[in-house]
């Protein structure tokens, strides 16, 4: 696993997995694009990892970004090639989840999350696809989840947007082996993050509500060595969590048994 001297981006860096992420990365040697949309939260997980593990500011990029403003994505990445020449690995980890049922779900929302995760994953990507394809060499890296890989109730606008990566990165992936490029799918179940308090609501407000499967969670930062080590070993696709990623098995294998355990699951 050596990054050292590798430039990585990472988006929503500001909390969670992305936040465990800077540090998982920057103690293996890497340089550290932090992107997110509060730039006062990625200022504190860049002075943490200074902190506790006595890496250089030099080593770090504060580059606040909205990933539902794809017009400006461009810029942004000007501004982080420009910082050390070049990208290594662009990390997209940013989004936003949702619980709601589908029949209490905006229009408005559908787009907002499909904006964000999808989108802007997409217009990030092909921002930077061309410095990868001139240099011959890149990896995406996308954060996606297990609901990229079956849908589950309270979350069909989220699980959507993931199944969207999914295709587009495994097209991505077969169209630019040739030229050098990887691509890794990451798919985790139940971390412990906000993700389910910063969760929308079927009307666009914020859950506010931490989930009892959220909070018995697999730990962000063995989340974050997994993916590292995912990353490091070019591995096309990757499912991180306890018993829940067995749901992936049983929709391959035993469809009709999963659907059944999906209707009778509590899920919130």
């Amino acid at each position: 696993m050596n990054f050292s001297h590798k430039t990585i981006w990472i988006t929503g860096a500001s909390s969670g997995i992305g936040e465990a992420l800077v540090h998982a990365f920057a103690q293996q040697g890497a340089n550290i694009i932090l992107s997110a949309r509060r730039q006062s939260e990625l200022e504190r997980v860049k002075q943490d990892c200074m902190h506790l593990a006595n890496i250089p500011d030099e080593r770090f990029f504060v580059l606040p970004l909205d990933l539902a403003d794809s017009a400006s994505l461009p810029a942004k990445t000007a501004q982080a090639l420009a910082w050390k020449g070049s990208v290594d690995v662009m990390l997209h980890n940013g989004g936003v989840s949702q619980r709601s049922l589908a029949k209490d779900t905006t229009l408005e929302v559908d787009r907002r999350i499909m904006e964000v995760d999808y989108f802007g994953t997409v217009a990030l990507t092909k921002a930077l696809l061309p410095s990868f394809l001139e240099r011959k060499v890149g990896h995406f890296v996308v954060v996606s989840s297990l609901v990229g890989m079956f849908g589950t109730p309270m979350r069909s606008s989220y699980s959507a947007a993931k199944h969207a990566l999914h295709g587009f990165f495994d097209a991505l992936r077969a169209e630019t082996h040739d030229e050098g490029l990887l691509v890794t799918m990451i798919c985790p179940g139940f971390i412990k993050t906000q993700v389910s308090v910063n969760a929308l609501r079927g009307d666009g407000s914020a859950q506010r509500l931490m989930d009892d499967a959220q909070a018995n969670g697999m730990d962000a930062g063995v989340c974050a060595r997994r993916i590292v080590k995912a990353v490091a070993a070019k591995k096309l696709e990757v499912y991180i969590g306890g018993r829940e990623t067995l749901g992936v098995y049983l929709k391959r294998f035993v469809p009709t048994v999963f659907a059944r355990v999906l209707r009778r699951a509590k899920v919130t």
